[in-house]
């Protein structure tokens, strides 16, 4: 009998570009305007890990039409946190 078999990070990745999918198409049929995403990194954004990961992703959601990236990068995790988040609310 021949198996499917699916790796939990071939899961993840495949959960994750649907759900991003889902949200910039129906995103974009209920938003009067650009959408804008803000992307808080904990460190530099070329550290070839986490953060570097989520920098090819903005660059990439930078080239959608009516989508706004907002980014900051080495933000410490404390309450600096909420406030660069508040902060990118508030450009919006």
């Amino acid at each position: 009998m021949n198996s499917f078999k699916v790796s939990r990070r071939t899961l993840l990745q495949g959960s994750a570009s649907v759900a991003a999918l889902g949200a910039l198409t129906a995103g974009r049929a209920f938003a009067a305007g650009e959408v804008v995403v803000g992307i808080v990194y904990v460190g530099p954004r070329d550290d070839f890990g986490w953060n570097q990961a989520h920098a090819v992703a903005a660059k990439a959601l930078k080239g959608v039409a009516g989508v706004k990236v907002v980014e900051e990068e080495n933000v410490p995790e404390t309450v600096a946190v909420s406030k660069t988040m508040e902060s990118m609310i508030n450009l919006d």
